[in-house]
């Protein structure tokens, strides 16, 4: 037998045999066995399990090996770590939200470069060779031939896609259903949009880690970088693509934070299939709103009532909850009585005006959303009466059915209050056309386009546009996106304001997570992200997936809207010291509200920490470090430990002024290093292409390229041999955000182009590697100091040793090698501290 595997066996034949030795004294048993045989019973089994794990893991021989080489304890200060961290959150926002309103001001100025009327015959002849339909891209009759309408694309999987197979250089487009590529004003923005993919690639070589690119027409497509098939290849998913319009990321980017009033026909006048209709009008209105918006749904027959009673008299936060609460009381709304629109809209009209005038709600946009299957009149003194002549609160009608009397009237009142008029037939119809409401409610922002505000989306799945259950390959991370807006900047005879669409990217949670490193953090330190609305971005408890991972369909209801209050638990038992309890409470709450604000601070409060995969709970005192992080809506926080979390070892080996060669210490397989850490990393897979090809390293040609790396541990090598080599240069400052892109509104759109191109080729190109300086050389300090330890052996201890595990949890090292593997497979170094 092995001797690497001595330990492990040893370690379960004395498990095996401690049970067979309990079980047969029970057995024995025929009473009770006493309290304290089993407190001996498990005394006894903790030392012995202690002394046996303490000689193989050699804990005290690590330990003296530590105290006897150069280490320092510093204290760490909490504000000025977090003004670290919340620079380096907000330089990588700046990235994504600059390579945004790039793609914002090429979309306004492509657009102002559109062929006129007089030649738009040339826009069907060109525009479908000129888009990838991504349901026709590579699509192959079973003779191998390309399908009619079928499109070839060259593709291959990328890992920081999703592992889906993509093109870098061209974009493709998705089609929701319901949408036809043959009408006019689609084929237009299909034409001028195409000219946007130079500067997708553009924003990729600036930005490595730059994910997904969008734009996103008002007409109903959406342009997507890099291009790649939907559903993926060798993926069972439907082709079905559901309208990307209601999402949060478009419809919030499309308009500002509005008050709503859903005002829904109850009466006995409308049928139960018109009624179904009307509540699934309202309901997707619903679905478009996000917690920047306020609400309220009121049904008006002979009466009005308020579906759900603690909503009454008020318009409530669009939260996930809300929403819910308003969805589930109406579909036990009965029809009754006659409609009395002047009460309904007495009401709607007196209660926005309420919150106008408090200051409550969301002090912006107003709107009351009519839904009916019929109206005698126009109802045009109630409507003066509250709403003329400044019209404050628009009007918009949705007429349920085809009644030609009430058409007229509806659109009369829609349009002569500044709202629109809509006619919903269908269940199609009700997904598609209710969006129409936020273009109009984006026409004075268009109007003066002063400002392109920038939306950043709560928290969400990737890929969810198709509902498509996931393969294996297929990964789904969390993300959110950051958009804005694409005002139309052309000369028409008559103003208009028109949204032509909405440009945004994905940002992975895992890559803001990278610039908030663990080890600066420290054992049982961690950070969290709250948006302005005290929404989590993430947080260790965050878990959003209940089916491991595996079906769309089973995401948490609530995963994009889960409060700061959920995840952070007070601890609620201090013996009976009520006061305690209710101060804990106080100061998470306290912080919360500063969060918001947002402002900077600290404060300290006991809660309750899971760990052991939630086997076991522990009450755990904490320091908490919070501040904006500035130009967004979010607010970092930093969590240490009281006591051992204010203080780091400080232990480095200068690699370049090492005598030896420090890549010697990593010799063999019985090392490893933390698989979610950062040490060092190639921004892009051409930049490890060019180190390898410049110091004749091969690359494999059977390795997917993408992968880079077979393990973390090879990249490790991999960089400190490169440390090594003269003219090393340690790139541990990552690139600063370059100042937004600006348009250029006196050039012409050719010379705009080719400007705009020279710009970015000509800015500052990134650093083709990041190597975190501090991490690298302490890493190289552990493997300095722990050498030879599976080579030597550790004698018996003494008594004061053996009784080391009373005393409590003490400090190893830098714990930098945290699954350090000595001699067996089985013992790995791991430290939790309560």
């Amino acid at each position: 037998m092995e001797r690497k595997h001595i330990g492990a066996l040893a370690l379960v034949l004395f498990v095996l045999l401690f049970k067979v030795n309990i079980f047969t004294v029970i057995a024995d048993q025929d009473e009770d066995i006493p309290h304290n045989e089993v407190r001996n019973w498990a005394l006894k089994f903790g030392v012995d399990l202690w002394e046996f794990g303490r000689q193989f893991t050699k804990m005290n021989e690590i330990k003296n090996r530590f105290k006897d080489n150069d280490i320092e304890v510093k204290r760490k200060d909490g504000i000025i770590l977090l003004r670290e961290l919340a620079a380096e959150v907000k330089n990588f926002m700046d990235f994504k939200r600059n390579a945004v309103m790039r793609i914002m001001d090429s979309a306004e100025q492509a657009a102002l470069s559109e062929l006129d009327s007089q030649n738009s015959h040339s826009t069907s002849a060109t525009t479908n060779n000129q888009h990838y339909d991504a349901r026709r891209i590579n699509e192959y009759n079973s003779d191998g031939k390309l399908a009619d309408g079928a499109r070839h694309m060259d593709i291959r999987f990328m890992r920081r896609f999703e592992r889906l197979p993509v093109n870098l250089s061209l974009s493709s487009i998705l089609v929701p259903n319901g949408i036809s590529l043959d009408e006019a004003d689609v084929k237009s923005a299909l034409q001028w949009s195409v000219h946007l993919d130079p500067l997708f690639q553009n924003n990729l070589e600036r930005d490595p880690a730059l994910s997904w690119q969008y734009f996103g027409s008002s007409t109903g497509f959406l342009r997507r970088f890099p291009g790649t098939a939907w559903p993926p290849e060798g993926s069972k998913g439907s082709k079905q693509i559901h309208d990307f319009r209601a999402q949060n990321w478009f419809v919030q980017a499309a308009s500002s934070p509005k008050d709503i009033m859903i005002l829904l026909d109850s009466s006995s006048s409308m049928s139960d299939k018109s009624f179904e209709l009307a509540m699934a009008t309202a309901f997707n209105i619903l679905d478009t709103l996000g917690e920047n918006d306020f609400v309220n749904l009121i049904t008006f027959a002979e009466d009005v009532k308020t579906p759900v009673p603690c909503f009454k008299d008020r318009i409530v936060r669009a939260t996930p909850d809300n929403v819910q609460e308003i969805k589930s009381a109406v579909k036990a709304i009965k029809l009754q009585d006659t409609a009395n629109f002047t009460a309904g809209l007495e009401y709607a009209f007196s209660l926005l005006h309420k919150y106008n005038q408090s200051g409550e709600g969301s002090q912006c946009n107003q709107a009351i959303m009519l839904i009916t299957e019929s109206t005698s009149e126009t109802h045009s003194d109630i409507i003066k009466q509250y709403n003329w002549p400044h019209m404050p609160v628009r009007i918009f009608t949705y007429l349920i059915g085809s009644d030609s009397s009430s058409r007229s009237n509806l659109h009369e009142m829609a349009c002569s209050n500044k709202g629109f008029f809509v006619q919903i037939n269908d269940m199609d119809d009700a997904k598609k056309k209710v969006i129409d409401y936020a273009l109009v409610m984006a026409r004075p922002m268009i109007m003066y386009q002063a400002d392109h505000p920038v939306h950043w989306s709560p928290v969400f799945v990737a890929g969810k546009t198709g509902g498509l259950a996931r393969d294996s390959d297929y990964q789904r991370r969390l993300v959110t996106t950051v958009s804005a807006p694409v005002f139309d900047g052309r000369n028409h005879s008559v103003r208009v304001a028109n949204l032509l669409g909405v440009v945004g990217t994905d940002v992975p949670i895992e890559e803001i997570r990278k610039m908030i490193p663990q080890h600066k953090l420290g054992p049982n330190g961690y950070s969290f992200i709250v948006d302005n609305n005290g929404r989590v971005l993430y947080h260790p408890d965050l878990r959003p997936l209940s089916d491991g991972n595996q079906y769309i369909d089973q995401l948490r209801p609530r995963y994009t809207s889960v409060d700061l209050t959920e995840l952070e638990l007070p601890e609620t038992e201090v013996g009976n010291e009520h006061e305690i309890v209710e101060m804990n409470k106080n100061l998470l709450y306290d912080m919360r509200n500063d969060m918001l604000m947002p402002k900077e601070g600290e404060t300290e409060f006991t809660v309750f920490n899971h760990f052991d995969d939630m086997k076991r709970v522990t009450a755990r005192t904490q320091r908490y470090f919070y501040g904006p992080i500035e130009d967004t809506p979010f607010t970092l926080a930093v969590v240490l430990p009281e006591k051992y979390g204010s203080h780091e070892l400080v232990s480095q080996q200068e690699i370049r002024h090492s005598r030896r060669n420090v890549t010697e210490f990593f010799k063999g397989d019985n090392w490893r290093v933390n698989p979610d850490w950062v040490y060092c990393e190639y921004n892009s897979v051409s930049d490890l292409e060019k180190e390898r090809e410049s110091s004749g390293e091969y690359l494999s040609a059977s390795r997917e390229q993408e992968l880079s790396f077979g393990s973390p541990e090879e990249q490790v090598l991999h960089f400190l041999g490169r440390a090594g080599r003269p003219g090393w240069k340690w790139m541990s400052v990552r690139p600063k955000s370059p100042q937004p892109h600006h348009a250029m509104h006196g050039a012409t759109p050719v010379a705009h182009f080719a400007q705009h191109l020279n710009n970015v080729q000509g800015s500052r190109k990134a650093e083709p590697y990041f190597c975190d300086r501090t991490l690298v050389q302490s890493l190289v300090r552990d493997a300095m100091v722990t050498d030879g330890l599976d080579r030597n052996s550790t004698g018996p201890s003494n008594g004061k040793e053996d009784k080391q595990y009373v005393s409590g949890c003490g400090n190893f090292g830098n714990s930098y090698l945290l699954f350090f593997v000595i001699n067996f497979d089985l013992i790995v170094f791991s430290f939790l501290c309560t």
